[in-house]
């Protein structure tokens, strides 16, 4: 039987087959070499540069701006990734307009900052595009290091590691590597199996094993004091497996589930016209994740999105660009209303809200309440901690690390969302992954 938009349920098919490819296309496509020196020209260069400040990797922006409008973009390449080895994808996923496009001082002048994602994004992919590797290993070391999880963190620590000289083995609980940039982000802005090339491209330092598959604590795998006794010291960056629950009866009908396994299903789709999606969807939550999977939602051929938030639209973790594309695309934001019940016999049918307000011990909920149709419902309220060895001391239900990325066990580093440092941003999950490897080397060649 074939379905369509007014399809009650959640089936596949919705769209034509031509609509699936344009949906799911680069959003963003990339800048043309005489662009690029365009965009490039707009930059002033600033000595005290505060777009190099506002980068968490602190990427020497006005330089590699700079080589870029001299005809060298694979040396802007290489002053991009001596910083962030993932500079590609953080150049696709980077929330710009709250970091270093958000600093540039053209935005006080012009209100439009030279487009620094879209040229960091230029002089990457064509350095990428050459399959060139722009770093070469030390001398072995001798020393080993054990990482866990192949998301952003783990792999610019393993990079950074392996160039370093030593042997590095990253063990990650999923079937292919790249974390959150494979798993977790909208396929719209890295299509093409981007994630994998750049996994690819990296490893290509040499001195790294990669074991999927392996789960820290699992049964059959290995915990802590075993990679402690094989390896000289070991970096943990396994991400946040856990999803936070909704705490209201009914949470178990069917037409319920995480964003983050919904995001991740699509990215692994082989055919995007098999995927299943409501005719009315509604996502709970306010961040990336709860973006991402609502415009995808209506990508899919969803007839009405909706997208929920307990707060106002200004405190949204989401930038204001994410949100205005959601908008775009379709989705409606309905802000200052939490969940309080779910409706429906063995399936969603409706979800009840209430409108929120400020009160003095904090959010309080209204007596004006509303219902949203929906046979499925999408929950992004963030991300939780998966289980942990025992002598691994938690903060606020993450990873207690120090400046440095040092936990409370002798000779194991952390970084990325599993800390509570992370911030839920590739790019911040590298500049942490690439600074503890600084200092394992340290504590290798000191030992």
């Amino acid at each position: 039987m074939s379905t369509s938009q007014l399809t009650e349920g959640i089936v596949p098919g919705r769209l034509d087959p031509e609509s699936y490819c344009s949906n799911f296309a680069d959003h963003a496509p990339p800048l043309s070499a005489q662009e690029a020196r365009i965009a490039a020209d707009r930059c002033y260069f600033c000595h005290d540069a505060p777009c190099m400040e506002a980068c968490p990797t602190t990427i020497d922006v006005p330089l590699f701006i700079r080589q870029i409008a001299t005809g060298t973009p694979e040396a802007a390449a290489k002053t991009i990734f001596a910083q962030n080895i993932l500079g590609g994808m953080c150049a696709r996923v980077c929330p710009t307009e709250n970091l270093c496009e958000g600093s540039c001082v053209r935005m006080d002048a012009e209100g439009e900052p030279v487009e620094i994602g879209a040229l960091q994004r230029f002089a990457t992919d064509t350095l990428m595009a050459k399959q060139s590797h722009p770093f070469a290993r030390a001398e072995r070391s001798g020393k080993s290091v054990a990482v866990v999880g192949a998301g952003p963190a783990g792999l610019a620590c393993a990079h950074r590691l392996a160039m370093k000289g030593h042997e590095v083995t990253i063990y990650d609980a999923h079937a292919k590597p790249g974390g959150l940039n494979e798993y977790g982000i909208a396929s719209y802005k890295a299509p093409g199996g981007f994630a994998q090339a750049e996994v690819d491209w990296l490893m290509q330092i040499g001195g790294i094993k990669l074991v999927e598959n392996w789960q820290l604590g699992r049964e059959g795998d290995g915990d802590l004091a075993e990679l402690l006794g094989d390896f000289d010291a070991v970096f943990l960056g396994m991400g946040l497996s856990g999803v936070n629950a909704l705490r209201l009866e009914g949470e178990d009908k069917d037409g319920i589930r995480p964003a983050t396994e919904f995001i991740a299903e699509l990215r692994q789709a082989s055919d995007l016209a098999e995927l299943p999606i409501g005719r009315d969807v509604v996502v709970i939550g306010g961040g990336m994740t709860a973006v991402d999977a609502a415009v995808q939602s209506k990508l899919l051929g969803a007839l009405n999105v909706s997208l929920v938030y307990r707060r106002s639209r200004a405190e949204m973790p989401a930038s204001t660009v994410e949100q205005e594309h959601a908008l775009t695309h379709g989705v409606t934001i309905i802000e200052n209303a939490a969940p309080i019940a779910i409706h429906g016999n063995g399936a969603v049918r409706e979800v009840e809200f209430a409108y929120t307000k400020k009160g003095p011990d904090g959010l309080e909920l209204t007596d004006a309440t509303f219902r949203l149709r929906a046979d499925q419902v999408f929950k992004a309220i963030g991300q939780t901690l998966g289980d942990m060895p025992a002598q691994v001391e938690i903060a606020g239900g993450k990873i207690k690390v120090d400046g440095t990325g040092r936990t409370s066990v002798e000779r194991v580093w952390a970084g990325g969302d599993c800390t509570h440092a992370g911030e839920d941003l590739t790019v911040t999950a590298v500049s942490q992954g690439r600074d503890a490897a600084e200092e394992i080397h340290q504590f290798l060649m000191e030992g």
